[in-house]
C-alpha cells in the first residue's frame, strides 16, 4: 500500500506543477501583451508632444533618406554577391533611376525602368 500512496503524491504534486507551469504561462502571455500594447500605444498617447520635440523634428529630416540609403546599399551588395555576373546588373539599374528620376521626375516611371533593367540584365535577356 505504501507503493501506491507514494504513487498517489506523486501524481496529486505533478498536477499542481502542471497546473502551476499553466498559471505562470498564462502570467507571462499577458504581462507580454500588455507590454506589447503600451509599446505600441505610446507613440499615439505622447503625439503631441512628439510633434514639436526638437530632437524628432531634426530626426524627421533626414532620418527617412538615411534609412532608404541603408536599405538599397545593402540589398545592392547583398544581391551582387549571389551571382557571378558581379555588381554590374545592380549599378546599371542604379543609374537607370537615379538618371530618370532627376531627368523626369516621376517616380515610378523611374522604378519601373530600373527594374526592367535590372530584370533584363540579371536574366540576361539581352545576351
Amino acid at each position: 500500500m505504501s507503493a501506491v500512496n507514494a504513487m498517489s503524491a506523486m501524481n496529486a504534486i505533478n498536477e499542481t506543477s502542471a497546473m502551476d507551469n499553466w498559471a505562470y504561462v498564462a502570467m507571462v502571455i499577458l504581462v507580454m501583451g500588455l507590454v506589447t500594447l503600451g509599446l505600441r500605444a505610446t507613440p499615439f498617447l505622447a503625439a503631441k508632444w512628439l510633434q514639436k520635440h526638437d530632437v524628432v523634428l531634426r530626426l524627421g529630416k533626414f532620418l527617412p533618406l538615411a534609412i532608404m540609403v541603408l536599405l538599397t546599399t545593402h540589398t545592392l551588395v547583398g544581391n551582387a554577391q549571389s551571382h557571378d555576373q558581379g555588381p554590374w546588373p545592380e549599378l546599371a539599374a542604379g543609374a537607370v533611376v537615379v538618371v530618370m528620376q532627376l531627368w523626369r521626375k516621376q517616380a515610378l516611371l523611374s522604378i519601373v525602368l530600373g527594374v526592367l533593367v535590372y530584370v533584363t540584365l540579371r536574366n540576361q535577356w539581352l545576351a
